[in-house]
Parts: structure tokens; C-alpha cells; sequence
């Protein structure tokens, strides 16, 4: 299951409504996104920067890709 599936599951969203939110509010998420890899950053003292950095990357780009493709009116 995919990062988006399980945002959508828990949120209760239609693909059509979070590709939706994806698209209009994607830099308030990518924000959310940087604020949670920083948080586990200092959590974890530094030790998992690099990982948290891919995770972080990887969420942001997939809410990106999501946005784009994943459905709503914007959808292909």
C-alpha cells in the first residue's frame, strides 16, 4: 500500500477529493512533511539524517506525483 493510500484510508478521502487536497495544498503538506523529518532528526540526535532525508524526499514526492496524477480534476 502506498504512502497516498494509506494518507487517504486514514483520512477517510475519496481519490478524487485527495488529489484534490495534493493539489491545492501541496506546500502545506511538503511543510508538514519537512517539520515531521526534523522532528525525528532531533529526536534521533542526528543519527538517521540520511534516511529521514529520503523519507522526507520520497513523501514529498509522491504527494507531488499524486497531485498530478493520483486523480481530482487535474487528473490524466
Amino acid at each position: 500500500m502506498s504512502f497516498m493510500d494509506t494518507l487517504k484510508g486514514k483520512l477517510g478521502m475519496s481519490k478524487d477529493k485527495a488529489g484534490d487536497v495534493a493539489r491545492e495544498h501541496g506546500d502545506k503538506i511538503d511543510t508538514g512533511i519537512d517539520k515531521a523529518g526534523r522532528a525525528a532528526d532531533d529526536r534521533t540526535g542526528g543519527k538517521y539524517s540520511d534516511k529521514i532525508d529520503t523519507g522526507t524526499d520520497k513523501a514529498k514526492g509522491a504527494v507531488d506525483d499524486y497531485g498530478n496524477h493520483g486523480g481530482g480534476q487535474g487528473s490524466a
